[in-house]
């Protein structure tokens, strides 16, 4: 869903502070697929990127200051990403040799996922599993 002037509709995103936000978003982008939609950066600091998922939502991140009020320890983060097909984004991050720190498995709770690590040290699940029906709908 999106707004009249194009933009996403409002939803909730992710943000992560990196040591090598470079190193992140290149790794987010190009073994995840996840798409850069904005960067802005001053030689090897960010200052606030934006990387959306295809399939809706992102993330937010920059180079870490511990200095800055808006700051979080990097590589502490988990996420949790929907995608339609799971299995072929297992494929895809195991092709890439991405550390993979759970393999593809139905769970209990009836969800397919599996999950990742990156080069910052945050963990990233990835199933089909969009949440329960909100009561009333």
């Amino acid at each position: 869903m999106t707004t009249s002037n194009n933009r996403p509709a409002p939803t909730v995103w992710a943000t992560l502070q990196a040591e090598d936000a470079l190193g992140l978003i290149d790794f987010l982008v190009n073994k995840v697929g996840f798409v850069k939609t904005a960067a802005h950066t001053a030689g090897d600091t960010v200052a606030h990127a934006q990387l959306d998922w295809p399939e809706g939502g992102g993330v937010m991140l920059g180079s870490y200051d511990p200095d800055r009020d808006w700051s979080r320890k990097p590589g502490t983060a988990g996420m949790y990403v929907v995608t339609d097909d799971p299995d072929a984004l297992y494929r895809r991050v195991r092709d890439a040799g991405v550390d993979i720190v759970q393999d593809i498995a139905d769970q209990d709770y009836g969800n397919r996922e599996f999950v990742i690590r990156d080069p910052e040290g945050n963990l990233w699940s990835f199933g089909y599993y969009r949440g329960e029906p909100r009561p009333g709908t």
